[in-house]
C-alpha cells in the first residue's frame, strides 16, 4: 500500500515549483529583447544618443518616464523617475542644451497655457510654485527640467511639456548637472 498523505511543505515546494516554471522562458525572452530595471525603466546607452558625452549628457525617456544623466567621463551613471508632458501634443522631442540653472525659480504662464486657463497668474519661489526648488532651463524657450512639490506627478503623465522630478533628486542633478549639458528628449 502506497502513502499518499502530503505535508504542508510539500504542497507548497510543489505549487512554487509549478508557478515559477512559465517564468523562466520569459525571463530570458526579456533579457534577449530589451532590458528594465524593476522600476521598469528601459535602460539607455548614451552612445544611441550622442557622438560623445561632452560635458555631460542627458536622456528624457518619456515613454518609461524616466531621466538617464551621464558624467563627461561615464563614471556616473544615474536613473531618476519623472513626470512627463500630459500629451504627445506637449512633448517636444529632440537634442537641446542647459543653458540656464536657478535655485528657487519663478513660475510664469506660457501664452498657450494662459489660453486655456486665463486666471493663471506667475508664482514666486516657495512650496505652491509648480517649478519646485531647482530649475535648468533647456534652449528651447519655455521648456523645463524642475523639481515639483506634488510627489504625485512623478512617474504620471502631469506637466504642460515639462520634465519634473522630485525636489530631493532636482537638487541632486542640479548639483552636478553643468551649463552646457547636452539633453534628448525622446
Amino acid at each position: 500500500m502506497t502513502d499518499t498523505t502530503f505535508t504542508r511543505r510539500a504542497l507548497l515546494g510543489a505549487a512554487g515549483a509549478t508557478l515559477a516554471l512559465p517564468l523562466v522562458p520569459a525571463q530570458a525572452r526579456a533579457q534577449a529583447v530589451i532590458r528594465n530595471n524593476i522600476s521598469s525603466f528601459v535602460m539607455q546607452d548614451w552612445r544611441d544618443h550622442f557622438e560623445t558625452l561632452g560635458v555631460s549628457s542627458i536622456v528624457a525617456d518619456t515613454t518609461s518616464r524616466a531621466l538617464h544623466y551621464w558624467n563627461a567621463d561615464g563614471s556616473d551613471y544615474r536613473v531618476y523617475p519623472t513626470s512627463v508632458p500630459k500629451t504627445d501634443e506637449l512633448t517636444k522631442r529632440g537634442y537641446t542644451e542647459i543653458v540656464r540653472k536657478k535655485v528657487g525659480p519663478s513660475w510664469t504662464p506660457t501664452a498657450s497655457q494662459l489660453e486655456r486657463f486665463p486666471d493663471w497668474e506667475p508664482i514666486g519661489p516657495g512650496p505652491d510654485n509648480p517649478l519646485g526648488t531647482h530649475a535648468m532651463y533647456l534652449s528651447w524657450p519655455a521648456y523645463i527640467i524642475h523639481g515639483t512639490h506634488d510627489t504625485r506627478k512623478i512617474g504620471r503623465r502631469s506637466s504642460d511639456g515639462c520634465i519634473g522630478l522630485y525636489n530631493e533628486k532636482i537638487a541632486e542633478l542640479f548639483e552636478i548637472c553643468p551649463i552646457g549639458t547636452q539633453v534628448r528628449v525622446i
